[in-house]
């Protein structure tokens, strides 16, 4: 068990900076004026010059976040083997960038790919390393929630202590044992405080618009 728990922080680690690679590969080639360029993941990310007409292509900002999570997932999986908190740490980074860079992969690229300052670009398609990517970092959420569990199981073990599962397990039913103690009001209940409220509402305002009104004459008196 210790040695499937280490392999799979291992591997976690190992497909964090490997999607952190992926963002160097070819992403997205953009048409525009019957030229084809072709950018790299850090190139949408951060922008690039572009050669043909000498300024810089305008950032992407959904891959830019995209690009910060994964080196933030590969940092925090990586400082596992110190902190035993960041087992939380990097499930959860990996998990959102998981489902963003899914989210851009099956997506139409226009939507997270800013083509500026291309002239009237035509075709923007996406290669094959952008679903890969996301493919990988969901590989890797699902080793990093297998190492929080493993880990988790082992530090427990022989131990009056309750897993993630149990822990999750009696909350639920910690809960539905308090829902069961609520007392509803009846209908006749509610429509009568629903009233009383309405009513309570209506005075309020009512004096407020009163004082309103006769502060706003008495400043007019004043001015007049």
């Amino acid at each position: 068990m210790k040695v499937v728990n280490k392999l799979c922080q291992i591997m976690t680690i190992a497909l964090g900076a490997a999607a952190l690679i992926l963002f160097f590969t070819p992403f997205a080639t953009i048409t525009a004026s019957g030229v084809e360029h072709t950018f790299v993941g850090t190139q949408l990310a951060f922008g690039t010059k572009v050669e043909a007409l000498g300024e810089n292509l305008a950032k992407s900002a959904n891959i830019w976040f995209c690009f910060f999570l994964t080196l933030a997932g590969a940092i925090f999986s990586g400082l596992t083997f110190k902190f035993k908190g960041m087992r939380y740490a990097s499930s959860v980074v990996l998990l959102v960038d998981a489902i963003y860079m899914l989210v851009i992969a099956v997506s139409d690229p226009w939507l997270f790919v800013d083509t500026r300052p291309l002239v009237s670009p035509s075709t923007v398609t996406y290669s094959s390393f952008v679903l890969i990517t996301a493919l990988v970092l969901i590989v890797g959420f699902a080793l990093s929630v297998a190492h929080l569990l493993i880990d988790d199981y082992l530090l427990c073990a022989g131990k009056d202590k309750l897993t993630i599962p149990k822990r999750i397990v009696r909350f639920v039913r910690d809960y539905k044992s308090e829902v069961k103690k609520i007392v509803w009001p009846r209908l006749n209940e509610v429509v009568k405080n629903t009233i009383i409220v309405l009513i309570i509402c209506a005075i309020i305002g009512a004096f407020v618009w009163l004082l309103d009104f006769g502060l706003g004459q008495l400043v007019q008196l004043i001015i007049g």
